[in-house]
């Protein structure tokens, strides 16, 4: 197995004493079990900020009913043809950063067509998100996780998608072979600007600066936009998996909740970096 300890950095193993569950172990006995749904938990209770860190279970069940309406599907389309176009031809390794559910981990899979050897790996560090994603999709493999310390050796990875996703340049430098690639998605200017709209006076527009990743060169810089014609169910439960959600008034949900066809951009920023 790939994983490292979150301990010590050490390799981790699976213990072939344990024969009840599978379990990985360090050669300084740290222990992690794999939980019945598949998944590993890798995130150690004095490494988390709050009891129960990342999305929670209602935040985690927006996304899902937003993401399975496929309004952001076009994204998923243009993620999947990059790394078509990207990845190595000898890709084995790839990590979805921030899969939550595995919305787009799973999508990830049906790149075995070109890359048949290749593992697809889904962390984040939120242990409800990714309990759903593990139990759902049997064919990734996924663990609970600080993107900020990847479980994961030097070098191991040909890509890693990042979705929203935080994560440092020299970590990413670290897991990331060289020749390997990152696909970067982040909110362009215009994404949910009717949902701004409804929480703010003014809506100011802000470029998305392209980011400069020590020891990566950007290959690509591509925007999606397009429009979408959400229900009221659909706005209200992309209201609630965004971080505006918090600053969001009774009056506004109530809006969006009678809304019958409520019109919102979605703009992304699809940047590609390959390692050097």
């Amino acid at each position: 197995m790939s994983y490292q300890c979150p301990l010590c950095h050490l390799p981790l193993n699976v213990d072939a004493n344990n024969t009840s569950s599978i379990s990985y172990r360090c050669s300084n006995n740290h222990q992690f079990d794999q939980a019945k749904e598949g998944y590993v938990n890798l995130m150690p209770v004095h490494h988390k900020s709050s009891k129960n860190p990342g999305d929670n279970k209602e935040m985690m069940q927006a996304r899902r009913l937003f993401l399975n309406t496929d309004h952001y599907q076009p994204l998923r389309d243009a993620v999947m043809a990059q790394l078509r176009q990207h990845l190595p031809q000898d890709a084995t390794e790839l990590l979805d950063i921030g899969c939550g559910e595995g919305y787009y981990t799973s999508e990830f899979v049906q790149l075995r067509q070109q890359f048949p050897d290749i593992t697809v790996h889904g962390l984040d560090i939120s242990k409800v998100a990714v309990k759903y994603a593990a139990k759902r999709y049997h064919d990734c493999d996924f663990c609970v996780a600080s993107s900020h310390r990847l479980p994961f050796a030097d070098h191991f990875f040909d890509g890693v998608v990042r979705i929203y996703a935080p994560c440092k340049g020299e970590e990413l430098h670290r897991a990331i072979k060289s020749g390997g690639i990152l696909v970067a998605v982040t909110p362009a200017p215009r994404h949910l600007y009717q949902l701004k709209e409804l929480i703010y006076d003014g809506v100011n527009l802000h470029d998305v600066p392209v980011e400069n990743i020590e020891g990566f060169e950007l290959v690509v810089d591509q925007q999606l936009h397009y429009d979408m014609t959400l229900s009221g169910e659909e706005a209200t439960a992309l209201m609630q998996m965004t971080p505006f959600a918090w600053k969001t008034s009774e009056q506004v949900w109530q809006q969006l909740a009678q809304a019958q066809n409520f019109g919102c951009e979605a703009d992304f920023a699809i940047r590609v970096y390959r390692r050097c």
